[in-house]
């Protein structure tokens, strides 16, 4: 019997299989990679240079009502990251906005405070 540890959440879960059953293990090596660049770095230079549409900064000029849609618990979005650095870029065009964040759970239960605080 072969234990494999699989991420599930912020923890992971052993699964139990026959060796006869498994043929292979594929893991990722996103831990190993240095893109060379912090996060905020990285989502800095995106919003610096976006593909096929004007910069955040310019879509949100002079707009009154901005929706941003970010992800629910469920998937691992750095919402912790992204959300400050993409509310700054708007306010920098737009700083009377009024701004609404809405979680996309999509058919997952409601995300409670301490994760969205999270």
């Amino acid at each position: 019997m072969k234990t494999i540890k699989i991420p599930y959440y912020t923890t992971k879960l052993d699964l139990h299989i026959e060796e006869k059953n498994l043929k292979a293990v594929v893991t990722a090596k996103m831990h190993k990679y240095d893109p060379g660049k912090s996060e905020v770095e990285i989502i800095k230079d995106a919003l610096a240079h976006p593909i096929g549409t004007p910069k955040l900064s310019e879509l949100a000029k002079g707009k009154k009502k901005i929706t941003i849609v970010t992800s629910d618990h469920t998937r691992a979005v750095p919402s912790k990251i992204t959300l400050p650095i993409l509310l700054a870029e708007i306010r920098s065009t737009a700083p009377a906005a009024q701004i609404t964040i809405l979680i996309g759970t999509g058919l997952h239960r409601p995300t409670t405070e301490a994760e969205q605080r999270k």
